[in-house]
């Protein structure tokens, strides 16, 4: 009876090992797949940051190109179909 019981601790052991194992893994997976989406995430925050700043420029040339005269006399009226 006593082999038994050691027998049963082993096994019982090995399988907490090997769950312990899997679990380690798969929190050195997600660690790993989480730096990356982090360091992706800055990227894009850069990219967006640099795209705002594009958008302002454009925004503000085209804001200077525009004749200042008459206001909202100068829109088009719709068309006859409106």
């Amino acid at each position: 009876m006593a082999n038994t019981t050691i027998d049963l601790n082993s096994n019982n052991n090995e399988h907490l090992n090997e769950r312990l194992d899997c679990l380690e893994t798969r929190n050195a997976f997600q660690d790993d797949i989480i730096e990356q989406l982090n360091v992706e995430l800055a990227t894009h925050q850069e990219e967006i940051a640099d795209l705002k700043y594009q958008l302002k420029l454009i925004s503000g040339r085209i804001k200077e190109l525009r004749p200042n005269e008459g206001g909202d006399n100068d829109v088009e009226p719709p068309p006859p179909h409106y």
